[in-house]
């Protein structure tokens, strides 16, 4: 999947979505008939899915002195996971996680705030701090209310990417907070160690997607006298976001396959007395996508959309329902502002981006401030004129995508068949059914 799929208009696009709101009777039929199984999915308790996990032959994920289901729920942003998805994932005995990317947008009273913020270049240092202190605001109120869904079963992590300018303010802030774990990706956390030295306790997870990446880190931290507590092996060619590999070309390079990064990976751990556990993330739908990578050596599995696509999520059911409804046709890749590849689904902001992009990229120069005055990324494509890296502002997009602009928003999405089709539902039925053989799940 290249560039070149961008031939999918915003017409043929808005004619699926069309289709599928025809059928919409017809889907909630469907809901109807399996309204008795969905019950009893929801009943399901923790320790019904513990006793459901033994039953499998999968093995648990032991991590921070826990035994967990292998489940791990990624960080999605701007706010498609926060407090109530991220809790209902750690209530059930995983680990949920918090996206800290400008959180304030699921708080009307810190966004009335910060919308009327006086223009001019005397202000955008006054509006950049407002935003930020927002924010930083919004991310405790956010771990404290997935900490009372939570209950205390599993664990509650955040999720701060690398290349955002406030990657150190996020990660200290969410420490004082008592966070479980901190992921990392989007760049390499070589700083981690450093930001964390006054919370021992606290689980220490970068995000990484070949094993010339895992040694780097490794061999790094040593040095700083801290270890990974677990290391994310994103694929790059199946998960959705922003990916890690350096151009659109490597995203199909045989060292990103987990037959070779997981093994080689462990072999480097090995070889150097070190016990981490590898937990692998992207295009994870089914029971036996985790078999696979847990007979490879990995721990656990990571898995966004189909996560993204439950109750639970917190974006607009508008954002859930274009995740579900697409499939990898739909997908295209490009590159973000952040200078990363990324993956989306092809709606018609994108389309009518990626036709306008060759334009936008020769009037490509450095503008005088940010867009929205807070700089959310250290390095941004279109305030600071990069050539070849995008040319609009992701902070709105995601934004769109959030409230349910399906029309503006940018819609991030990883590969492959959801594991209940269109249909959107609930976390204990999605644990359920990763947790379940395909063979007796259609039985």
């Amino acid at each position: 999947m290249t560039f070149v799929k961008t031939t999918l208009s915003a017409s043929r696009y808005g004619a699926r979505v069309a289709t599928h709101a025809a059928r919409s009777c017809l889907a909630a039929a469907r809901m109807m008939i399996t309204a008795t199984d969905s019950a009893a999915d929801a009943a399901a308790t923790p320790d019904d899915l513990m006793a459901l996990l033994r039953a499998s032959g999968l093995a648990p994920l032991r991590l921070g002195g826990r035994t967990l289901l292998p489940i791990v729920q990624g960080g999605m942003g701007v706010g498609v996971s926060a407090h109530r998805l991220a809790g209902s994932v750690a209530a059930l005995g995983a680990m949920g996680t918090i996206s800290s990317v400008d959180l304030r947008r699921h708080h009307p009273d810190l966004m009335q705030r910060t919308n009327d913020l006086p223009p001019g270049k005397a202000a955008t240092q006054a509006a950049k701090l407002a935003i930020n202190e927002a924010n930083i605001e919004a991310l405790a109120r956010e771990i404290r209310a997935a900490r009372e869904i939570a209950g205390g079963r599993g664990l509650l992590a955040i999720n701060v990417m690398r290349a955002v300018s406030e990657y150190g303010p996020s990660v200290t802030r969410a420490l004082e907070c008592g966070i479980d774990a901190v992921v990392v990706g989007a760049g390499l956390p070589l700083d981690l160690p450093e930001l964390a030295r006054d919370h021992p306790g606290a689980l220490l997870v970068p995000i990484l997607s070949d094993a010339r990446g895992v040694q780097l880190l490794v061999r790094k931290w040593e040095r700083k006298k801290r270890l990974p507590d677990a290391i994310v092996i994103e694929h790059p060619r199946l998960a959705g976001g922003h990916l890690g590999a350096a151009k659109i070309a490597d995203l199909n390079d045989p060292r990103f396959e987990f037959e070779n990064v997981i093994p080689q990976s462990l072999a480097f751990l090995r070889a150097a007395g070190i016990e981490i556990p590898l937990i692998a993330a992207g295009g994870i739908r089914c029971f036996e996508d985790i078999a696979r990578v847990q007979a490879l050596g990995a721990a656990a599995v990571q898995l966004g959309t189909p996560f993204a696509v439950t109750q639970e999520c917190d974006a607009h059911a508008n954002f859930k329902r274009v995740l579900a409804q697409a499939r990898d046709t739909d997908l295209v890749e490009f590159i973000s502002v952040a200078g990363l590849p990324a993956r989306a689904v092809a709606t018609p902001w994108l389309v009518n981006y990626l036709k306008a992009e060759p334009k936008l990229q020769r009037a490509a120069h450095v503008k005088p401030r940010c867009t929205l005055a807070f700089d959310c990324l250290a390095q941004c494509g279109l305030r600071d004129g990069l050539p070849g890296w995008g040319q609009f502002c992701i902070d709105t997009q995601l934004a769109a995508a959030l409230r349910g602009d399906v029309k503006k928003g940018l819609f991030f999405r990883g590969v492959g068949a959801l594991p209940f089709g269109d249909q959107i539902r609930g976390v204990r039925e999605l644990m359920m059914r990763l947790l379940t053989q395909r063979d007796a799940v259609t039985a």
